[in-house]
This record gives C-alpha cells, structure tokens and sequence, in this order.
C-alpha cells in the first residue's frame, strides 16, 4: 500500500540542506544561503519585552478559542480594512498555526478527494504537498515569460471537479506582483463559475507599491468568492511561534473551524499575542523592514547585469525572491549541489517549483535573498559570474 505521504514529494528545503553535508566553506568565503524564505533574525527587542511579560500572563499557557483571539481577529479586522480600503470584519478573521496551515484548512473545507485546484507554475512547493496528501489534484497553469498568470488561460482547464484557483502575490517563488487587473480577472473567473479564489498573500507588507495592492474587497459579497491568506512570520519575524491567518466567509471559517480544532486546536498563544502586539505597534518598524527588503530587491537589479553578460537572465524580482534563468548545459538539479561545492551558494532549482518530470524548471534558480544584505548579493552575483562551466547549446541549435 502506497500512502498520501509516501506519494508526495520530500520537503525540499531539507533535501537542498543535504547538499551541504561534509561540505566545508573557508572562512573567507562562507557559505551564502539563499534556500529559505524566513527570517533569521530575532523579532525586535520591544516585541520580545511584550512576549516576556506575556509569558507570565496565565491565558499564554491555555487553549484558546479554536479560530483565534478575538482581540487577535478584531485587531487584523482593522488593519486588513485599512489597507485595503475595504470593509472587514472580525467574524471574517481565523488565526492559524501559520498560513501553511491556512492553505490545508482551506483546501480542507473546499474539497473532497478526487476534486481539482489550479496553481500557477511554477508554483508554492508546500500547496503542491498539501494538495497531494489531501488526494485533491493540482492543475498546473503556465506562466509565460513574465511569470504573470492568465484568466483566459486558467478558464480553458476549469471542468466539474474544479473547486479554486490558488494565486501567490507578492509570488514565492517567482518574486512578481501580480498587477490589480491580473487579479480582477482571476476574481471575476472565479466568481463566473463558483468557484473560490484563494490569494496567498504572506508577502504583502514587502510590496514595492505603497498601499492596497487590490480592490477585491471593495467588490459586494467579496467573502463569496475571495479567501485571502496572511503570514506574521515574515513581518514580525515570528517564524518559530507560528501565526498565519484566513480572511473569508465566517461560514466557511465554521467548517474550517473542524479542522483546526482536530489539528492542533488553536493557534499556539505565544505567538497570537505577539502578532497582535506588532499590529497595534510595530506599523513603523514593519516599514522599516520593508524599506531593507526593497533595498536588497535594487541590490539584485543593480548588480545583475555581471551575470546577464555571462548569459544569466532575470525572470522575476519581488519580495523575497528573485527567479533567475542560468546558461549552462546541465540542469538546475544537476547544478544545485555542484554550486555548494564549487561557488558557496545554496539555491533551489526551478525544478522544484514544477510537475514532476515537467522540463519547464531545468534551467531555472530561485534566490531568496531576504537573509543576505547588499554585499552578500555583491558576492553571491560575483561568485556565478566567475563560474566557467560548459554552456547549453543555442535555442535551435542542432
């Protein structure tokens, strides 16, 4: 017996961190890590004074309500209608144990085995594992050059068992913002033919463009047809407490209510008590924290051209992710572990963002670089453009 598990595919992250067993760097030219979307710093020194007093505070060491605080859910009620501009409420805010788990609560409440969900490719490893363990098919949908996802190409693959669609933006791991009018679109298909929109947005508060990224909110009855996703952990550095949130139809919340309470019950308190106190004061230090992670997006932009003469291309650039195209013979799977060893540089090929034996990855590298600063990005740059390996042949070459 072959069991969900056992036909999803190994977490990638853990596999690349194999590539560097028995691997030493020389202490001149260290390992540059650029694998993980998460942050490696601490939250800062004043939300850590908050969560020591909260750690004498009794509730911090009890279950909570299984869809979240009510505090927490009244607090994101506000800031998400403010940033959007429209009308939320707190009956329409779940508090997750991360938006991992947002995503499988959602997939859960949405669907049954058998049924489909259209994903963009190259998509979101662990949506690909959710969906897969959950015996719920994804439907890849191809994006072009520009990583941008169609509507009108999304709507040729809808069929009965069609239950969402499910968009990243900021996209992990391609970078790009999708334009206000590419999710319109998708919105008004999703709404065409019943279907729910899922928009994963943990990247949101790193958006180059200041503001709603959106209007979906200020359409009737939004909560009929978008589930929006949210992630603490990027903003406040709060990977390690788990805090992720689901805006959607309080109906819909009552059957994912199920799941959360048979899954870990609620959202771990520690963590729920930070991400309200960072809403209600960090709105400053967050700008802050975008401001760098844009810097270090200008960093990769200006220091890209040393690569583009060696023949690398810039496919996508956004919010912790810069999606690269490389000019060798060998494939990315290939290249990823040699690249540990010969260049100090840990990436993740595009292979791991597409269908299992889809070529559409070989020669694609995702870059996180939100854990390296301007001069790590100098020298990672550096190092592959120093890189003298056999090239691929040119397209249409024989």
């Amino acid at each position: 017996m072959t069991t969900r598990t056992k036909a999803t595919f190994p977490p990638p992250i853990p596999e690349a961190r194999r590539w560097l067993d028995g691997v030493t760097f020389p202490p001149g030219r260290p390992l540059i890590n650029l694998s993980q979307a998460a942050p490696v710093d601490p939250p800062p020194p004043q939300m850590r004074a908050a969560m020591a007093r909260a750690i004498e505070t009794p509730q911090t060491h009890l279950y909570g309500p299984v869809l979240g605080n009510d505090s927490l859910r009244a607090a994101l009620a506000e800031n998400w209608a403010r940033h959007y501009g429209g009308t939320v409420q707190p009956g329409q805010i779940a508090i997750t144990a991360g938006c991992n788990q947002a995503f499988a609560a959602t997939i859960a409440a949405l669907t049954t085995e058998g049924d489909e969900v259209i994903l963009p490719v190259p998509w979101y490893f662990n949506h690909k594992m959710w969906l897969d363990m959950s015996g719920v098919t994804a439907v890849p949908l191809h994006t072009g050059p520009d990583l941008i996802p169609d509507a009108a190409a999304a709507e040729t693959l809808i069929t009965d068992r069609t239950r969402a669609i499910a968009l990243v933006s900021p996209n992990n791991p391609g970078g790009v913002e999708y334009p206000p009018q590419t999710l319109r679109a998708f919105f008004d298909l999703a709404r065409k033919y019943g279907l729910r929109l899922i928009l994963d947005e943990t990247y949101r508060d790193f958006h180059s463009q200041s503001g709603a990224p959106h209007d979906l909110l200020a359409v009737t009855d939004w909560d009929q047809t978008l589930i929006q996703l949210y992630s603490f952990s990027k903003s406040y550095r709060l990977t390690g407490h788990r805090a992720g949130a689901i805006i959607a139809d309080p109906a819909l919340l009552h059957e994912m209510e199920k799941f959360q309470d048979t899954v870990a019950i609620c959202a771990p308190q520690m963590g729920q008590m930070a991400a309200e106190w960072g809403l209600r004061n960090l709105d400053q230090w967050v700008a802050e924290q975008r401001d760098e992670i844009l810097a270090r997006r200008r960093a990769i932009a200006e220091h890209f051209p040393a690569l583009q003469a060696k023949g690398w291309k810039l496919l996508g650039l956004g919010a912790y992710f810069a999606y690269i195209e490389h000019p060798f013979a060998d494939t990315a799977a290939q290249i990823a572990p040699k690249l540990v060893r010969e260049a100090g540089v840990l990436l993740l090929p595009g292979s791991m963002f597409f269908p299992k034996g889809d070529p559409s990855g070989d020669r694609h590298f995702r870059v996180a670089f939100a854990n390296t600063d301007a001069a790590g990005i100098a020298d990672f740059t550096a190092r592959l453009a120093a890189l003298d390996w056999p090239l691929a042949a040119p397209k249409g070459a024989a």
